[in-house]
């Protein structure tokens, strides 16, 4: 059976303090409720430099620099400890300064909606036209700027939404309709950086792969953010949205939505579509969120840490034919919680690991990394939430020993050998399951590990139409080389075979 194989992966990071500050909505929220909160005074005071958010483990290693290892070998927390020799560029992607970002969200702005003054504009156009993957036609974009008075005046009459840098107004997005509130500036904003960010991650996926553009031939775009009007709120369609403004002149898209489940919901479809001769070449994309940053702010300031949710993700996977090199995507091995699993935990770790296991009649220690959902602990230990990768690891392990597949003096050693330390923004979908890819890529052509299991799970109750859970899981392998599929027989081979019958058939008839 020829699978599809996992071509190449990039992932960035947007350090975005300002928008921590002004568009997160913990603080949106806490300003309509509380404007004179101890928190929104001490806030500023705890926002991280962008020289700070470079030299952070767990961000080196989103983008490559360091590996999942090295945060084992570096006790928790990671806060303080910079890393030697720290550099905004990786192996898959770079950690994008914030007032760059602000060009690029003009850049992807197909409306006009965006205003820039004219001071930043000159300064950020010089700054990108440095950049080795933004284009002087993307920068043409940008026009010569607005002045400042004509900005603040967006603002005052018409409900533009402010854009800062160092807490200065150097602009706004403005609103896209009268009275659609799914076009107000807000929304507007949100999808802007949503798709700048997604921009920014397949242009470097274009970059790490060397793929002509022209061949991506579909795109599936996956992050939590929904594009439309007041007649289809979420109608779409990001994907063809980054595609246009990436150079992929071939391709056609659709969005994939599934909360924090919907990568790995992607990479299922991606790897079908590419398997059944559908296309050849599919991107997974994704931008990142403003409405996270800061999202445990209040926990992380009230003990004395810097405000650690202050960066936008994104990242990419191409999906391509059997190269016989490139680790496979193996669609017969796929978990799903369906609506009648149930939402123990237990029952979403039967489903989502085990269940495909039984069906390639592996053991739960027959794959080698479980890539789940790999929130950085440094973010969600002081709110509350525990080490999430941890946890799965031990369900996971719980499981094993239930089932007989592992000693319950194992679990420790299990964890270790099998799990990871988590390094992911808490995007929501950024963390749950794609943030190994590139690593499991890496690892299985090289030969140091034979199988990875990418988990994605999804709280669908948020978006109050079902109770229900979400999670799907799918293995990938290691290639063994390309494996033809059985092919039909050709018409010559068949005028052959009827030629050899009709010869035998005039043989018995004389012997007869």
């Amino acid at each position: 059976m020829s699978y599809s194989v996992v071509k190449g992966t990039s992932y960035i990071l947007v350090h975005a303090p300002d928008m921590v500050l002004h568009n997160g909505t913990t603080q949106t929220t806490e300003k309509h409720l509380n404007p004179n909160s101890e928190y929104l005074k001490n806030l500023p005071n705890s926002l991280r430099s962008y020289e700070e958010a470079v030299n952070y483990l767990p961000n080196q290693v989103y983008i490559g620099n360091n590996t999942p290892e090295d945060l084992r070998s570096n006790p928790q927390p990671w806060v303080g400890l910079d890393v030697p020799g720290a550099s905004r560029n990786g192996k898959y992607g770079e950690i994008l300064p914030q007032d760059e970002f602000i060009g690029l969200i003009k850049i992807v702005d197909a409306f006009d909606l965006v205003k820039l003054t004219t001071d930043f504009t000159a300064k950020v156009k010089k700054q990108l036209g440095d950049h080795p993957l933004i284009s002087d036609e993307l920068i043409s974009r940008m026009k010569a700027g607005d002045e400042l008075a004509d900005i603040e005046k967006l603002i005052a009459e018409q409900g533009a939404e402010p854009i800062y840098l160092d807490n200065q107004l150097i602009g706004c997005v403005k609103r896209a309709h009268d009275v659609d509130v799914n076009l107000n500036a807000h929304v507007i904003f949100e999808n802007l950086v949503s798709k700048a960010s997604g921009v920014l991650a397949a242009l470097h996926l274009v970059k790490n792969t060397g793929i002509d553009p022209a061949e991506i031939e579909y795109v599936l775009e996956c992050s939590e953010e929904a594009c439309g009007d007041m007649n289809q709120r979420g109608g779409g369609n990001f994907a063809k949205a980054i595609a246009e403004v990436a150079g992929l002149v071939n391709a056609s898209g659709s969005d994939v939505r599934g909360f924090c489940a919907a990568p790995t919901h992607a990479m299922i479809s991606a790897a079908s579509l590419v398997k059944a001769g559908t296309f050849k070449n599919v991107l997974i994309v994704s931008g990142g969120s403003t409405a996270k940053l800061g999202m445990n702010g209040k926990d992380h300031v009230k003990k004395g840490l810097p405000v650690l949710e202050d960066v936008i993700g994104g990242f990419a996977v191409l999906i391509s034919e059997n190269d016989g090199v490139s680790p496979v995507l193996r669609t017969d091995l796929v978990g799903r919680h369906t609506v009648g699993t149930g939402s123990s935990p237990q029952a979403v770790i039967t489903s989502l690991v085990t269940e495909p296991l039984d069906r390639g009649n592996l053991k739960i220690t027959d794959i080698d990394k479980y890539s789940v959902e790999m929130q950085n602990p440094d973010v969600t230990k002081p709110a509350g939430a525990g080490d999430v990768p941890n946890a799965n690891y031990k369900m996971i392990a719980a499981l094993g020993v239930k089932r007989g597949e592992l000693d319950r003096n194992d679990i420790n050693d299990f964890i270790i050998k099998h799990g990871m330390e988590g390094w992911a923004p808490t995007q929501g979908h950024i963390p749950s399951g794609v943030p190994y890819v590139g690593f499991a890529k890496e690892e299985l052509e090289k030969g140091n590990i034979k199988r990875v299991m990418i988990v994605g799970k999804g709280s669908l109750f948020l978006g109050r139409m079902t109770n229900l859970f979400d999670g799907v899981s799918i293995v990938m392998e290691k290639n063994q080389g390309i494996v033809e599929e059985s092919k039909g027989v050709s018409q010559d081979e068949v005028r052959s075979l009827v030629a050899e019958a009709m010869r035998d058939f005039a043989s018995h008839l004389l012997q007869g």
